[in-house]
């Protein structure tokens, strides 16, 4: 079981994850504002269970492959560094869209809002890296059960997530609206965006492997 500082840790960077703009985030905002709350929670279902894969799929192997083949963790959290730049220059450049910004969608039914959910997550690559190279830096070969480690990250991760996203599907539609009318707030909130990025890209890149 992974130490109280390194889960609050984790979750502290799910959090600054999650706030971050990303496919998550402007599919459920999107979805919630043109056909309802009640289809965003659905999406949200469906995003969830993407997580719960993710996590499965680190529990079981993938986090620990990374610590037993040279290079492959550096080589991900390298890579992931610079993805997190490029996120960080995408919420920042003249130009760019704020995730609370309307994306018009057609009306789904509900086996298809769980499955755009669950698709938009598994191809998240901001998610694929929190797992494969965020994750096993609070990992301990030597503080017991890798598996159970793993579970307790992602368990804190899914929680932390699903309660944000919960909150940005309830309020997207009063966000929005708010920012519309006051251009000079979605600039702070894309510096702001840019600012955890860049700071989480920084940590990854200077995170020497345990």
């Amino acid at each position: 079981m992974p130490s109280t500082h390194l889960l609050i840790g984790f979750g502290l960077i799910s959090l600054g994850m999650v706030l971050t703009p990303g496919p998550n985030m402007v599919y459920l905002v999107s979805r919630s504002i043109c056909q309802g709350r009640r289809a965003g929670f659905i999406s949200l279902t469906g995003v969830a269970a993407g997580f719960l894969f993710y996590m499965v799929c680190a529990a079981l192997g993938i986090t620990a492959l990374l610590f037993a083949v040279p290079f492959a963790y550096d080589l991900l959290r390298l890579g992931g560094a610079a993805y997190l730049l490029y996120l960080a220059w995408q919420a920042i450049r003249p130009g760019g869209s704020s995730p609370f910004q309307i994306k018009r969608m057609p009306k789904e039914r509900d086996r298809q809002l769980f499955l755009m959910g669950f698709l938009t997550n598994l191809l998240n690559p901001k998610i694929a890296l929190l797992y494969l190279a965020l994750l096993p830096q609070f990992i301990d070969p030597k503080g017991g059960s890798v598996l159970v480690q793993s579970f307790s990250l992602g368990l804190i991760q899914i929680c932390v997530s699903l309660s944000v996203n919960a909150l940005i599907v309830f309020i997207a539609g009063l966000v929005a609206t708010f920012l519309a009318s006051r251009p000079t707030w979605i600039a702070i909130q894309k510096w702001i965006m840019g600012t955890v990025l860049v700071g989480l890209s920084l940590r990854l890149a200077l995170q020497a492997r345990k």
